[in-house]
């Protein structure tokens, strides 16, 4: 594990922050992340789930699951592959379009990224109705890969995004928020 223990926990859940953002209620993680001890804690705590894992590799969709993912493989001591939007990867890659709440969207992965039975990670910052995980699975299993786990920062389970991989993956989410209580109210 990381060279420096978090030795007292932090409720990481008290430093979170929403805010209104082009009309949606937006939960803002850029305090948990600016914050060494709490951004090492997360990190730790999904190492710490995920540490007896055989694990080859993290893959994580942009751009906030980047910044999760990437400190985790390496804390974990693994390999990390991006998931794009279509056109920002170099190199051939696979295409996977799927409808998210209000639109499609078009993900990318790049071809050799991921070898057949590999065990893959899936981290992400927020899981909300499940589309993009979901999406981000499809991909992943297109190249033959194993996926052993899923984690998360944030889940709001008022939307029950985990329905339908509730009983296929080990899934942890590191804050659960019941409802969508704004900024100015206390956080369930």
């Amino acid at each position: 594990m990381g060279v420096n223990k978090v030795d007292q926990k932090i409720d990481l859940k008290a430093k979170l922050r929403s805010t209104d953002f082009k009309g949606v209620c937006f939960w803002d993680i850029a305090p948990i992340l600016k914050d060494p001890t709490c951004f090492k804690q997360a990190v730790q705590q999904l190492a710490e789930h995920f540490k007896n894992k055989k694990i080859d590799i993290i893959c994580s969709n942009e751009a906030r699951g980047f910044i999760i993912g990437a400190a985790l493989a390496y804390e974990l001591g693994v390999g990390f592959v991006p998931i794009r939007k279509k056109g920002k990867l170099p190199f051939k890659c696979v295409d996977l379009t799927y409808k998210k709440e209000y639109e499609e969207d078009t993900i990318q992965i790049q071809e050799d990224a991921i070898s057949k039975n590999q065990n893959v990670l899936l981290i992400d910052d927020l899981l909300a109705t499940g589309g993009t995980i979901k999406a981000n699975i499809e991909l992943v299993e297109k190249f033959g890969g194993n996926i052993i786990g899923l984690g998360f920062l944030i889940e709001l389970e008022y939307l029950e995004g985990r329905i339908d991989i509730k009983n296929k993956y080990d899934i942890i989410s590191l804050i659960k928020l019941k409802n969508t209580e704004s900024k100015d109210q206390k956080l369930a």
